[in-house]
Parts: structure tokens; sequence; C-alpha cells
């Protein structure tokens, strides 16, 4: 499969020859329940990942599974459970599949409400041995469900990274995220991350804007992550308008490269 380019620059002399290549791909295709493919998705399990989450994140169908439909649901559910008062779950492909570089998108549709924090983000493979944020994230997703019109493209590394993140926030004017399915996207190349809504650039970051004395980190391979949190330093506490369960459809993921 191969799709047009969008007009990033590739750092290619013979741009004009490169296309999209598909490199790896998952279409939640299955029966309901099941829990996504092992040789694709890795389970996080466990609670507070840093960012003050207040869910315990668990590899139970209850939270992430194919709904039968041709899409993965992951679930934040209101429930006692180790300790904890919401479970939810929180998915990647670290050892299973990593890229430098190239078109990462998803076709989402969002929850809503005060305190659910759902996204759709890329982490260096190499967080453990040089950690956060010298490995650097690109958050492809990140949304707060108490504004549901909102979703937000961000760039960490070092010198640039939490409340100092390089991002921007785009907006819908008619109905929210969580109305329909929606396509996000990021197209990375040697020196640019531009950021997408259903093909709409709205976001893109060079090595020249980055603080002063900041490093470019992404010129290595990334992981793929996709969470629903309830709660955390991002969102706030879920109160008594947040209705649960809340869930994240995700209908694919696909990751193309340049190719002839």
């Amino acid at each position: 499969m191969v799709v047009a380019l969008l007009g990033t620059s590739c750092g290619c002399d013979d741009e004009d020859a490169l296309e999209w290549q598909l490199a790896w791909q998952d279409e939640f295709d299955g029966p309901a329940g099941q829990l996504p493919q092992s040789s694709r998705w890795h389970f996080d399990v466990g609670t507070d990942w840093g960012n003050g989450q207040l869910e315990y994140d668990t590899a139970r169908p209850e939270n992430a599974a194919l709904d039968g439909a041709g899409n993965l649901a992951i679930t934040a559910r209101a429930e006692s459970y180790q300790g904890r008062n919401y479970t939810s779950a929180r998915i990647n492909t670290l050892g299973k599949f990593s890229q430098t570089r190239g078109r990462f998108e998803a076709r989402i549709r969002l929850p809503v409400g005060q305190g659910i924090w759902p996204a759709f983000w890329l982490l260096g493979a190499d967080f453990e041995a040089v950690g956060w944020p010298n490995c650097g994230e690109i958050d492809i997703m990140e949304y707060r469900g108490q504004e549901p019109r909102i979703v937000h493209g961000s760039l960490h590394g070092p010198g640039y990274s939490g409340g100092s993140a390089i991002t921007r926030r785009f907006e819908r004017t008619d109905t929210g995220f969580d109305a329909d399915f929606h396509v996000f996207a990021v197209e990375w190349d040697t020196n640019r991350i531009t950021w997408t809504v259903d093909d709409v650039a709205y976001h893109t970051v060079t090595p020249a804007n980055l603080p002063p004395g900041a490093g470019w980190v992404f010129n290595r391979p990334f992981f793929i992550i996709l969470n629903v949190a309830v709660g955390g330093n991002f969102v706030g506490p879920p109160d008594a308008t947040t209705v649960f369960p809340q869930t994240m459809l995700v209908d694919w993921v696909r990751v193309y490269r340049l190719g002839p």
C-alpha cells in the first residue's frame, strides 16, 4: 500500500520519486472480547506512570479488547482494583515494532468527561538506557476529556519536556472528537515533524524551534503507545459529572516509511 505525500520534506534529492510505503499496521479485526495480538502489542500493567494517574492499568479484556466490529476498545472503568478506584489499559509495541521516521497514524473515536486522558504517542525505544526525556517523546494525539473539541500535539526532549514541551492545539468548531472517528498522524523526517488531524496540518517542529542548546533526539527508533488514563496532572481527577465506563475506539493504526 502507498499513499501520497502531504507536502513534508524528506531531505532527499529526488523527493518526487518517493511515496509512503506501508511498513506496519493493525486493523483490529477479530471476534469481540479478543485481546490485541500479542505479536504486535505488549500490556503495561500497573499504576502511576509518573503523571499522577489514578487508574490501575490491566491486561484484562474488560479494559482492552477487540469489539468485533473492527475496532480496539480501550475502556476506563470506575471499580475498586488493586488498591485503585479505576481501571484502564495501556498497550505498546516495545520490542515488537519500532521505526525511525515515517508517517504514524491512527483512526480513533475519543471518550469524553472530566478527568479522562486518552493518548496516541511515540517513545524512544532506548528510554530504559538513556531515560526520559533524553529518549524523546512524540505525542501524536493527547486530549482532555473535559475539552472534547480540542486535541494537542506535543514534542518532548532534553530541555523541552513536561510543562515546557513544544506543543500546539487543534480545535474543532462543530462537534467534539467523541462524536465520530478522526485520523491523527505525524509525518516525521530527518529535521521536521508535522502533526495533522484528518490530513489538516496544524503543528510543525524543526531543530530551529528548540530552546537554545537543546538537542534534536529524533534520529532513533520510536515505538507506539495507546492508552486511556484516568486523572493525572494534565486533566485533573474525575468529578460527579464524569460518566463511566468511557471507551477509546481505535479503528486502525498504520505506519509508513518513505520509499520509491
